[in-house]
């Protein structure tokens, strides 16, 4: 008799986004002790040693609950029974940059990088499923994202892995029942205050209710044809980024004019980052700004970037300089 449905599904799942570490390499599983972490992390446990690999478990007490370093602590006693060493608690101190959702998740991504190092790791897991998938692109889509935004969380990306991107949430809740494990439901998961959980509580239950079954299953989908697209048209810009340049930090007007603009956008991108504008603080209404520069050209102002970034056009070339000095 072969395993639950939800286990065979999620270890499949893992298998697959394992495919590619060289054997004897260490994968680590980043799991909180909730739902989806811990079925992810017993699968890990089963499916590692049968393709060479060794694995291990890495848990983040954040200290913003009370008992946070006790249930920790149990985390990483319980990775011994899933087949999980080493398995390490890393406490953080979070801070309050970007709000508390945002603070608490560079806090735990800067620790998790930081041990991974430490062991060697190869890869760290992750426990985001489709259900959080479809909740990223609903989040960026209300605040007008681009393509890229919209391609939500990478299955790949780095030192990270997110195996669970094609696996529903109720699936790995089912695989923690028929494996036996109980699952720590974070207080933070019901609290209306966070935005995430008004989407997950709120928003797509009526969206379910108005467009019928299948909404977290569209949106994820979503997600991987933005991808896709995405992927594609940051392939253009690069090549044509590297072919339209000057000297310093230029971009040949000629080169660029006819081009689409979603291509034109991200080539500007490139040039204002390379040139020292603020990543974070960069937002589209300032490239549409330079943008103007090439497609309605009256012989505009210097559009400032933020970061201290100044671009001009001169002689039909755009100039992107710092404006410090």
């Amino acid at each position: 008799m072969g395993p639950h449905p939800a286990v065979a599904e999620i270890r499949r799942a893992v298998r697959l986004s394992l495919a590619d570490v060289p054997q004897g390499a260490l994968v680590l599983a980043a799991c909180s002790g909730g739902s989806d972490s811990l079925a992810l992390a017993a699968c890990l446990g089963f499916v590692a040693p049968r393709q060479g690999l060794r694995a291990g478990l890495l848990t983040v007490d954040h200290g913003l609950q009370q008992g946070s370093y006790e249930r920790a602590q149990e985390v990483v006693r319980l990775a011994a029974k899933l087949g999980l060493a080493p398995a390490e608690a890393v406490t953080v101190t979070v801070g309050k940059a970007g709000g508390p959702e945002a603070a608490a998740r560079d806090a735990r991504y800067e620790a998790l990088s930081l041990a991974a190092k430490r062991s060697g790791a190869t890869a760290v897991l992750l426990g985001h499923t489709r259900d959080d998938q479809a909740e990223t692109v609903l989040l960026r889509l209300a605040r007008g994202s681009g393509t890229r935004s919209l391609s939500g969380m990478p299955a790949t990306s780095g030192l990270y892995r997110r195996p669970l991107l094609g696996v529903g949430r109720e699936t790995a809740r089912a695989a923690c029942e028929a494996l036996g494990l109980v699952p720590w439901d974070d207080p933070h998961n019901i609290d209306s205050m966070y935005a995430r959980v008004r989407v997950r509580h709120d928003v797509l239950p009526v969206l379910e209710q108005a467009l019928g079954p299948g909404v977290t299953e569209a949106l994820a989908r979503t997600a991987a044809l933005c991808r896709d697209d995405a992927d594609a048209l940051d392939d253009w810009a690069d090549e044509v980024y590297a072919g339209s340049r000057g000297l310093g930090v230029e971009l040949t007007v000629t080169a660029l004019r006819d081009l689409p603009a979603a291509v034109r956008r991200r080539v500007i991108q490139r040039a204002a980052l390379a040139a020292g504008a603020n990543a974070s603080a960069l937002a589209a209404v300032h490239i549409e700004q330079v943008d103007r520069l090439i497609t309605e050209w009256r012989g505009q102002r210097m559009v400032e970037l933020p970061g201290g970034v100044g671009v001009v056009r001169r002689y039909g070339t755009l100039i992107f300089a710092s404006t410090l000095s």
